[in-house]
């Protein structure tokens, strides 16, 4: 279950976008949708949120996303997964997660690995963080902390 901080981040976001005119959309891998479905449920959603594309299995990201051949627990494909939404969608500002849930490690990356990206007015903003836990743990962790940059990227544009 998404916790309240989430919830919080969510509320904030829909203030932001409805106040400035813009439109976020959500490119998720490790999440699996979970960002989209707290941006979802924030208020107007339907005034400021295009969608998001659940892009878990690998040619899914290369395919719909246009994220180059390789590697997808990284910078780079997270950047690309941000643009391809953001192109996709229509939308201003797009927000990426792509990492290595667990158990096992995925790309020559340990558990816990992360990638966040968000993409807006020509800025991009690139977070990695290694988190501990069981892969829902890191799921749950994974889609705050997408929310606390998304956040974060869009006070900082003022």
């Amino acid at each position: 279950m998404v916790t309240s901080a989430a919830d919080d981040h969510a509320q904030r976001i829909a203030e932001l976008a409805q106040e400035r005119g813009q439109s976020v959309a959500t490119a998720e891998s490790l999440t699996s949708g979970r960002v989209a479905a707290s941006l979802g449920a924030a208020p107007h959603a339907a005034s400021w949120f295009r969608g998001g594309v659940v892009s878990y299995h690998d040619e899914v990201k290369h395919g719909v996303l246009g994220v180059d051949p390789g590697p997808v627990v990284c910078e780079p494909a997270a950047r690309q997964m941000a643009a391809g939404v953001a192109r996709l969608l229509g939308a201003e500002i797009a927000v990426a997660t792509t990492g290595a849930g667990g158990p096992d490690p995925q790309d020559g990356q340990p558990p816990g690995t992360v990638f966040i990206v968000v993409r807006g007015a020509g800025e991009v903003v690139c977070r990695e963080m290694d988190l501990d836990g069981d892969p829902a743990e890191v799921v749950e962790a994974s889609t705050v902390a997408a929310l606390a940059l998304l956040r974060e990227a869009m006070e900082s544009d003022s």
